[in-house]
C-alpha cells in the first residue's frame, strides 16, 4: 500500500511551490481542499491521515466527498466545482508517481464538473454606493481606514487580496495618478484615480505615515489586513448603512458586490467590455460579459431604439354571464 503522506508533501512542495510557482492564494485553496477531505475520510473510515493509503482515496469515498460539500457544508456547485479542481490537480500528479495505481487514479480523474445556473451579479446602485462611504465613524483611526479602503475598493474594482496587499508605494499620486497591484494568475497592473480618491489617500497617506513597503490598510498593530477583516468590515458598514438606505437590505453585500459596482459603473459610462476587462484583470473579456447581462437599464435604452411590432391587441369579449356560471361549477 502506498502511502499518502509522502505524495502530499511532494505534491505541495515540489509540484506546487518548486514545478509551478503556484501563488501562495492557490497553494491555501488547495490546502483547505485536503484538508476538508482528510477529515472527511477520518470521520467516515476511522483511519488516521497520516496512515492512509493512496488506494482508500477511491472514487467512490471522493465522490461521497463532494456530496458531503453539497448537502452537508451547503457548498455551492461552483466551490464543488472547485474542490474538485484541486484533487484532480493531486492525481494528475499521484499518476506520475504511483503508476501501479492507474486505475483508480483515473476513476477519480473521470469524475465530472457539475453545470451550475449562472446568476446575475449584484451591485450598488449610487445611492447604495454613498450609503456605504457614510457609514464608518471618520471621528476613529479604524473608520477612517475603513473609508478610504471602501472608496479605493469601489472606484478601482480591486479583489480583495490585491486590496489587502497593497503597500504604500504602490499608490502614485502625482501626474498621472494611479494604483500599482500583483494581481490574479501573477499580473501587475495598474489603475487611476479619480480626483477625489486622489485627495482621500493624499490624507490617508500623511496620517498613516510608515515605510514604502508597510500595508497600505493595516490593523492597530501595523500588520496586514485579513481576507476575513475586509469582508467583516464591509458587511458591518453595509449593515449600518442599511438604517439610511433601505434597498440595502434586499442585498447580501460583500467585497466582490463593491468590484462589480466598479464594472458597472464604468459600463454605464460608456466604457467599451475589452476595457472593463483589462481594468478588472479579467483573463478573458468573456468573463465581463456578465456584466452586461445584468444592466437593465441598458437593455431599457436597447429596446428605446428599437421599432415595436405593427400590431394591435384584440378586443375582450366578456362571456356570458351563464355560460361563465356554468363553467365554474
Amino acid at each position: 500500500m502506498s502511502s499518502l503522506a509522502p505524495l502530499l508533501q511532494a505534491f505541495f512542495s515540489d509540484r506546487l511551490q518548486g514545478q509551478r510557482h503556484a501563488s501562495p492564494h492557490t497553494v491555501a485553496a488547495y490546502r483547505d481542499t485536503i484538508r476538508l477531505l482528510l477529515a472527511f475520510v477520518e470521520q467516515r473510515t476511522g483511519t488516521q491521515p497520516s496512515k492512509l493509503g493512496i488506494d482508500q482515496l477511491d472514487a467512490t469515498l471522493i465522490g461521497a466527498f463532494l456530496d458531503h460539500l453539497e448537502h452537508d457544508r451547503g457548498n455551492s456547485v461552483r466551490t464543488r466545482n472547485a474542490r474538485l479542481a484541486a484533487i484532480h490537480s493531486l492525481y494528475r500528479y499521484a499518476a506520475l508517481r504511483h503508476p501501479e495505481h492507474a486505475e483508480l487514479i483515473q476513476r477519480v480523474l473521470a469524475i465530472p464538473e457539475k453545470r451550475s445556473d449562472t446568476k446575475i451579479v449584484s451591485f450598488l446602485t449610487e445611492p447604495e454606493a454613498n450609503a456605504i462611504l457614510d457609514a464608518p465613524d471618520r471621528s476613529t483611526w479604524i473608520g477612517r481606514r475603513d473609508h478610504v479602503l471602501l472608496v479605493v475598493a469601489i472606484q478601482t474594482g480591486l479583489r480583495v487580496s490585491e486590496l489587502t496587499g497593497l503597500r504604500r508605494r504602490d499608490i502614485e499620486l502625482g501626474t498621472g495618478p494611479h494604483v500599482r497591484c500583483h494581481g490574479k494568475n501573477r499580473k501587475d497592473r495598474t489603475t487611476p484615480l479619480t480626483k477625489q480618491t486622489v485627495a482621500i489617500l493624499r490624507v490617508w497617506l500623511t496620517e498613516r505615515g510608515g515605510e514604502p513597503d508597510d500595508p497600505l490598510f493595516p490593523t492597530r498593530p501595523g500588520q496586514q489586513l485579513s481576507r476575513d477583516s475586509v469582508e467583516h468590515l464591509v458587511a458591518k458598514h453595509a449593515s449600518t448603512a442599511q438604517q439610511h438606505c433601505p434597498s440595502l437590505h434586499a442585498k447580501r453585500i460583500t467585497p466582490h458586490t463593491l468590484r462589480h459596482t466598479t464594472a458597472m459603473r464604468l459600463l454605464e459610462a460608456g466604457v467599451d467590455t475589452s476595457v472593463i476587462a483589462l481594468w478588472l484583470g479579467h483573463e478573458s473579456v468573456k468573463t465581463t460579459q456578465i456584466y452586461l447581462h445584468a444592466h437593465l437599464a441598458l437593455k431599457e435604452r436597447a429596446l428605446a431604439r428599437t421599432t415595436p411590432p405593427n400590431t394591435r391587441t384584440g378586443r375582450y369579449k366578456a362571456p356570458d354571464t351563464l355560460l361563465a356560471y356554468l363553467e365554474n361549477l
